[in-house]
């Protein structure tokens, strides 16, 4: 009767690479897992690993389906839900390690390997950014380690070694992706629909309430890149509007959706500048303030905002037009006055108190009670910090006459309140302010971090006006940026070097966004456009992609019988050895064989009898236990020839 033969047991160190692939996943996806999942993944591993080496085998069958059911409510009870990105990932970096607790044939390894390619993929949902493309690339090292050292004859080899072909395997394949990636057609959408939230992608939204901005003032992750037909305006007019907010209940303001058409404008001269946005899940494109006109598929509204008619869940460019000295809206007719001096009742009596008085000591001089409001920030003891005091029901009460700490978001709302209050017309603006002009790549490059509130009163024969009370209590918060409005340092500091080089770096990540993931359908069908071809279609790039695979075929059996080694290379290696010997006064003696030979030469050499026992077992190995030597075993054994050096015996 036939019987099936038993699964051959698995190394050690395939499972150790193993191990080390499931490890790797686990890094790249840390930094998006809650820390509690990692951790526990991450002592999960470490166990299995310990167990493994101590006893081999799979785990108790009864301690699996548990852990995979905890691992689902635990996902389920962190996000709400298993799909998703967030969630999707977590659970499955979660079954990958898990994995390990039944892997205990190649059969198993290999499923995991290949499971962990897959995960590895899936980090680049999350950052396509040059930096994590480059370790999600290098975490397939481990994994194409592992299924190297499931082959039968797969050789032990230090960790380096046991690396370094792999490291060749994806050398190797790096042109044919290059050329699936130029020639692969591109799809109009994504294919998951994982658009996050937008307050976790910018903290920018079309509200504005105290604290909202703290976290995304610490971001510094990069929000966009300007690049200006001609010189950059100067630090202090380098505000870029992104929302105008109207309407306020007393803590929070809120946009005025107007059907009405831009308000006029009046200008000199006016900016043409390009903006490549990054990805963030809003409407609104910012503009250097203040934009004379939007995109094709935008629209300038009546406050001269530039709303996309979509979010911008992708990375995108748009080319504007900005006016940096202008006069806006002269005319206010009553309708629009009173919605901009609308306060709710009931709220911060103080601040209005504060307001009415200055009202009767100026009179009709709006341009003094706007002064009167920066004195009091300048001189009266207030304090930028993105940890402020909390706030009760009359926010800006306390922030005036109690906390006097807060950042832009605080100054902006006061201010506004406060010219509502004595009878002027105001409104919030939020956007960025500053950024740092990169002189290498010739663009201004915009930080999250750099994310800004700032006013805008209306004063007669004048229009709206910007007015920044921030720039009040920390002038450098405008001239050099958010980063010295939060810590004052002198001009050289560790902390100004290491931020100066990181800002440099960013015209490599520039070149990534633009030339990669910028890559999409349009500048692919125009792909041949220098060749004398117009639109590229699928059908092309398919014929295109089929051509030059099959050149890299070709390539590769060429290159393979090229290097095909001629005669017995294990012979040559035995030659190789024999000499080293006989320069040692052990010669080979016509009718001796390679064992009787080996061992004799381990007699007149006793100190390396290790060595040459070893170099015996592979080349009787090599000889007699294939009928083709395996081209590993052949290298470690040509390797292991090279590195001896015999040492006569001194008598």
């Amino acid at each position: 009767m036939f019987r099936r033969k038993p699964p051959q047991p698995l190394s050690r160190r395939a499972f150790d690479l193993l191990c080390l692939t499931v490890g790797v996943v686990l890094a790249v996806h840390a930094p998006h897992l809650p820390l509690w999942l990692s951790a526990a993944l991450a002592l999960t591993l470490g166990l299995r690993w310990r167990q493994h080496r101590r006893q081999g085998g799979r785990a108790p069958f009864y301690l699996k389906l548990p852990l995979v059911a905890l691992l689902s409510g635990a996902v389920i009870f962190y996000y709400g839900s298993l799909f998703g990105r967030e969630p999707g990932a977590a659970l499955a970096v979660g079954l990958l390690v898990l994995k390990l607790l039944e892997t205990d044939t190649p059969r198993d390894a290999r499923v995991g390997a290949a499971f962990a390619c897959f995960a590895l993929m899936a980090a680049l949902l999350f950052d396509q950014g040059l930096v994590a493309t480059v370790l999600v690339a290098l975490g397939l090292l481990p994994a194409l380690a592992t299924l190297r050292a499931l082959e039968p004859a797969a050789p032990t080899a230090t960790l380096p070694r046991e690396l370094l072909p792999a490291l060749k395997l994806l050398a190797a394949a790096l042109p044919l992706a290059l050329l699936a990636f130029v020639l692969v057609p591109r799809l109009s959408s994504p294919l998951w629909g994982t658009g996050d939230a937008a307050q976790a992608r910018t903290g920018l939204s079309e509200d504005m309430s105290p604290g909202q901005f703290s976290e995304l003032l610490t971001d510094d992750r990069p929000a966009m890149r300007v690049s200006f037909d001609g010189p950059p305006p100067a630090a202090g007019k380098r505000y870029f509007r992104a929302y105008v907010m109207s309407n306020y209940d007393g803590r929070r303001w809120t946009r005025f959706d107007s059907a009405r058409a831009p308000a006029p404008v009046e200008y000199h001269s006016s900016l043409r500048y390009t903006v490549n946005l990054e990805a963030n899940s809003q409407r609104a494109l910012p503009a250097l303030d203040l934009p004379l006109e939007a995109p094709d598929d935008a629209a300038l509204g009546a406050d001269h905002e530039v709303l996309s008619a979509k979010s911008n869940n992708d990375a995108r460019a748009y080319t504007l037009r900005s006016a940096l000295d202008y006069h806006l809206q002269v005319q206010l007719d009553s309708q629009q006055r009173q919605r901009y001096v609308r306060l709710p009742a009931g709220f911060n009596p103080r601040t209005l108190e504060l307001a009415r008085q200055w009202r009767r000591r100026y009179g009709d001089n709006d341009d003094a009670i706007v002064g009167a409001a920066l004195d009091l920030f300048h001189n009266g003891g207030f304090n930028y910090t993105l940890l402020p005091a909390p706030l009760g029901r009359d926010p800006v009460d306390d922030f005036l006459f109690s906390t006097h700490q807060g950042f832009c978001e605080h100054y902006a709302s006061a201010f506004t309140v406060l010219m509502r209050a004595a009878g002027i017309p105001a409104r919030v603006v939020t956007g960025y302010q500053g950024g740092y002009w990169n002189a290498l790549g010739n663009y201004l490059l915009v930080r999250q971090s750099d994310a800004h509130a700032w006013s805008e009163a209306w004063l007669p024969g004048k229009g709206w006006t910007r007015v920044d009370p921030t720039a009040a209590v920390r002038p450098e918060r405008v001239s050099r940026g958010a980063a010295a409005a939060v810590e004052a340092s002198s001009d050289w500091s560790p902390n100004q070097w290491w931020l100066g080089l990181r800002n440099r770096w960013d015209v490599v990540n520039r070149w990534w966004n633009q030339g990669v993931i910028g890559f999409d359908t349009l500048r692919q069908r125009g792909l041949l456009t220098p060749f004398g071809l117009g639109d590229t279609d699928a059908s092309t790039l398919g014929l295109l992609l089929a051509i030059g695979g099959s050149l890299f075929a070709l390539l590769g059996v060429t290159w393979a019988l090229w290097r095909r080694p001629s005669g017995d290379p294990a012979r040559a290696a035995m030659h190789v050895l024999e000499r080293k010997l006989a320069a040692a006064g052990i010669a080979r003696r016509p009718s001796e064989g390679p064992q009787h030979y080996f061992s004799r030469a381990a007699r007149a050499l006793p100190t390396q009898r290790a060595p040459l026992e070893h170099l015996m077992r592979m080349y009787l190995d090599l000889r007699y236990a294939h009928e083709v030597p395996p081209p590993e075993p052949l290298k470690e054994f040509q390797r292991a020839v090279r590195d001896f050096r015999p040492r006569r015996m001194v008598k």
